[in-house]
């Protein structure tokens, strides 16, 4: 069962590969939600400063009846910290807002502030210091484990220049018919974690009708197929539910894509409008 598989991470820690994203579950629907995909079986819950629902996520881990260290929780430290100082106190904040004693994974949520998205200002420089923030609060053990997200070669390579923990997790868009095979391949080589957020590009890919083929061939959902791909990838999903129904049927993944249909589904290139989300910087296409 895909809910009790897990990764192990550069420093032995082990990740489950299938998640619970939660981003748009509002403060007061994502305790509930999040106590729903913990009764069926869910063990990584994936939030972030930016989703104004820390505090529903650490009530629901809370009181769940599941021991803590039995659930997995990444959250993210807003992409407009980019000083030491201001990381340092978000993730204390964040420590508070959920209520836990320390968090399983933190990582930068993007190395621009959402504003200047894919533009000309790299924050290199400030994105070290937000790196050494993070070192020093897993070094203290408020975070078991710490990571990156959005993040490019070149933006990789500047934190692995003259950190003293690599990082562990690259969480990225990433999904059939946008897959960033070099970025993935370069994770791989450097022993990163690739994450896929949106692995049904926000519902966008279950329109498609060369994926919703493929998943009647399977006897899936075109939903399940998508989560399925990026797990066969080696990365670990997060698809989004709030629904019972949804959570269930994303965690029914006991089945293999062939090898034949793997490559053409990473070949599927035509995935790019995201309809209502596209103003997102994440999905503007930069």
């Amino acid at each position: 069962m895909i809910l009790n598989d897990n990764y192990k991470l550069l420093n032995g820690v082990e990740i489950p590969k299938l998640g619970l994203g939660t981003w748009f579950i509002d403060d007061d629907r994502v305790e509930q939600a999040v106590i729903d995909a913990i009764n069926i079986g869910y063990r990584h819950i994936d939030t972030a400063q930016a989703y104004g629902n820390e505090a529903g996520v650490g009530a629901g881990i809370r009181s769940c009846g599941v021991p803590r260290e039995k659930i997995f929780v990444t959250t993210k430290v807003a992409a407009e910290e980019k000083t030491y100082n201001d990381a340092a106190n978000s993730i204390d904040k964040s420590l508070l807002k959920m209520g836990l004693d320390y968090i399983d994974m933190m990582i930068i949520h993007s190395p621009q502030p959402w504003k200047e998205w894919r533009g000309n200002k790299r924050y290199f420089e400030e994105n070290k210091e937000v790196w050494r923030a993070l070192e020093d609060a897993y070094k203290v053990g408020k975070l078991r484990a710490i990571g990156v997200s959005n993040f490019l070669v070149d933006d990789l390579k500047n934190i692995m220049s003259d950190c003293t923990i690599k990082p562990m997790v690259n969480q990225i868009l990433s999904h059939i018919g946008n897959t960033p095979v070099e970025l993935i391949e370069f994770c791989n080589e450097n022993g990163i974690l690739t994450e896929a957020y949106s692995p049904i590009a926000h519902g966008e890919a279950i329109k498609n009708d060369v994926i919703v083929n493929m998943a009647n061939r399977y006897n899936v959902s075109a939903a399940q197929l998508c989560i399925k791909y990026v797990i066969e990838l080696g990365m670990v999903a997060l698809p989004k539910a709030s629904n019972i129904v949804h959570m269930k049927d994303k965690a029914k993944l006991n089945f293999s894509i062939s090898d034949i249909d793997m490559e053409k589904l990473k070949k599927l290139s035509n995935i790019k409008d995201y309809g209502e989300y596209s103003h997102f910087p994440v999905f503007s296409g930069k």
